[in-house]
């Protein structure tokens, strides 16, 4: 698979803005003519002109699969190349590259795009890293807070709870979460326009004690029943699979096992109190 039909092909709302820009410097030339059709103050976050949501209108109104299909792609394309962005700078958090994170990223991209698109994602993130050495870090983050900013814009909030999971599983994969990624990954969630708490919440995930399990409802040992399901239905609501399904049936079975492991953590809450 050619990296123009990964990336290049459909953009979504990446091809204009600050993950646009981005996009043209790490992928050098590809994307030059695109972005700059697109790339003006009438078509900010589109491609020809139409947003993905429009895209799909056009495509359901019309019977035209076409415009889904451009839609879809267009959704996903965005979103796994917002990942990388993100996933660069959270993995550089803490100064060093670790095996084992670049390879649960590797893992991602061949479940969504198979083994070729793996190589090029590779070498994109590998690419994201040099920016972010040639730039420096202070500027890096400044970019990547732009970028979060237009992915608020764009992705709905299921969608970046997704990509924020994403993140939490990319800084466990070498086993220890270091205190800088957790403040990058929190730093992630304030500039997309989501509460910091949604990172510990993720962190306490996959995880047996009861302790952890108040984590990921985000509430206090102490919180009265009510409380607590109040909390399980506003997790249960935004984080439901089907929230995702536009990204991809890949996309929607990792949603699903995060959404199991809510409701495991509801059932160890509810049994130590014997609701």
């Amino acid at each position: 698979m050619a990296l123009g039909k990964w990336i290049g092909g459909f953009l979504g709302f990446m091809a204009a803005g600050p993950l646009g820009a981005l996009a043209g410097i790490v992928l050098g030339g590809l994307l030059d003519t695109m972005a700059d059709a697109v790339n003006t103050p009438d078509t900010q976050g589109t491609f020809d002109g139409q947003s993905g949501y429009e895209s799909q209108t056009y495509g359901n109104a019309y019977g035209n699969p076409y415009g889904q299909q451009r839609s879809y792609q267009g959704q996903r394309n965005s979103f796994l190349f917002s990942m990388l962005v993100l996933a660069s700078y959270v993995i550089k958090a803490d100064g060093r590259v670790m095996h084992s994170e670049m390879e649960l990223v590797r893992n991602v991209l061949r479940q969504n795009f198979g083994d070729a698109a793996r190589m090029q994602g590779d070498d994109i993130l590998k690419k994201l890293f040099d920016e972010q050495k040639r730039v420096g870090a202070s500027q890096f983050r400044q970019t990547v807070m732009q970028c979060c900013q237009q992915i608020a814009r764009n992705m709905d909030y299921s969608q970046r709870l997704q990509l924020l999971n994403f993140l939490v599983l990319i800084s466990q994969a070498d086993g220890h979460v270091a205190p800088a990624e957790v403040q990058a990954m929190k730093e992630c969630a304030q500039w997309m326009q989501m509460s910091v708490d949604e990172v510990d919440s993720m962190l306490g995930m996959g995880k047996d004690d009861l302790e952890s399990a108040y984590q990921v409802l985000g509430v206090s040992p102490n919180a009265t029943d009510d409380e607590l399901k109040k909390a399980y239905r506003k997790l249960a609501l935004e984080h439901h699979p089907d929230k995702v399904a536009a990204l991809g049936d890949d996309i929607r079975k990792a949603a699903e096992k995060k959404f199991q492991e809510i409701n495991a953590a509801k059932e160890r809450i509810w049994k130590a109190r014997g609701l």
